[in-house]
């Protein structure tokens, strides 16, 4: 994989890009600044630094996560927005007290990841997202584009990239890898609910470990079926 390779494998995407930005549409790219998440903000930055870039801090994120989503906002020189949920931890506790990451996990994915993201959806017209459909069978199903709340439309330029484009992509550019990534965190959201991989193991495989739930909701909640 060379230049050449991903010079024909960007073009499109920087295409349809280019297509929304002269109709005069309002873009966005949400990112969770992950390992793959980098190539996808390395190509929008190419194209134009005025599309900003939506950060989910639920308030759960690893620290190493904030410190690399802030050299990577410096490194490519990023308008990084972080966006949070209007309701105070010390209310999200159930009857018992505890954190409802332990007790009712999709309530708190809808309060520290769903609600926060809803005035982004209202007043843009175009989220770009990176899923791959490699990640899961729910993200095979998806198309190009699709759907979202609002009014708005689901553009996922990354769905065909796999595991060893993202490698060769950020190798080709010279761009770095989350810190906890050489750690077996191969999938990284909040510290409560992420766990190691193991060598063999799923990619997603560390998310809401022991738990019957493998998306937080932005990709099956913020999408027309």
């Amino acid at each position: 994989m060379d230049a050449t390779y991903f010079e024909q494998k960007t073009a499109p995407i920087r295409q349809r890009i280019g297509d929304f930005l002269g109709e005069g549409k309002k873009l966005f790219v949400g990112s969770s600044f992950q390992s793959h998440s980098i190539p996808l903000l390395h190509i929008v930055r190419s194209i134009s630094r005025e599309i900003p870039v939506y950060f989910i801090d639920t308030g759960f994120h690893f620290p190493d996560t904030i410190r690399f989503k802030d050299q990577i906002a410096q490194q490519l020189d990023l308008n990084v927005i972080s966006t949070r949920s209007l309701v105070s931890k010390r209310l999200q506790c159930d009857a018992n007290g505890s954190f409802y990451f332990a007790s009712d996990p999709d309530h708190c994915c809808y309060l520290n990841k769903i609600q926060p993201l809803e005035p982004v959806l209202i007043e843009r017209d175009i989220w770009i997202n990176g899923v791959r459909a490699d990640q899961s069978e729910t993200r095979r199903q998806m198309g190009e584009t699709a759907k979202g709340p609002f009014g708005t439309l689901r553009y996922h330029p990354m769905l065909e990239w796999n595991n060893k484009d993202i490698f060769y992509y950020r190798k080709l550019h010279d761009l770095p890898a989350h810190p906890l990534e050489a750690q077996g965190y191969l999938s990284i959201g909040c510290e409560p609910c992420t766990r190691k991989v193991d060598p063999d193991g799923d990619e997603r495989q560390g998310r809401w470990f022991g738990m019957k739930k493998t998306e937080c909701g932005l990709h099956t909640q913020l999408i027309e079926k």
